[in-house]
């Protein structure tokens, strides 16, 4: 089941307090990002965060959850409707999440032909 765009407003609208939050569309469900860093997503209407350390203090009792099959699991955020404990947890997680990969450029080397 795909995410609604509903959702996904609701969501960034709770956290319309913070800068740089961002999203992305990938197959019916969208991906979080705080300042170039994905902290989550929603999937099936249901807002997930990586676990990292941080978050993992923050909501000791919370369940995890599979995003999707084959995924990694994530920690399902219930308190999406507390403004004040979302944005904390976003700030908080922001230090220990992997900076975006690059991608490599394939470089063309052009050799001349001597004929």
């Amino acid at each position: 089941m795909a995410s609604t765009k509903e959702y996904l407003d609701f969501v960034i609208e709770q956290l319309s307090g913070m800068d740089e939050i961002s999203y992305r569309a990938m197959m019916g469900e969208y991906i979080l990002y705080y300042r170039g860093r994905v902290f989550g997503g929603i999937y099936d209407n249901r807002l997930l965060v990586k676990p990292v350390p941080t978050a993992v203090k923050l909501m000791p009792d919370a369940p995890m959850e599979l995003p999707y099959d084959g995924a990694k699991e994530m920690i399902l955020v219930d308190d999406v409707d507390n403004r004040e404990f979302l944005c904390k947890l976003v700030e908080s997680m922001w230090e220990e999440l992997p900076e975006r990969k690059r991608k490599n450029r394939k470089v063309r080397c052009v050799i001349p032909l001597r004929w």
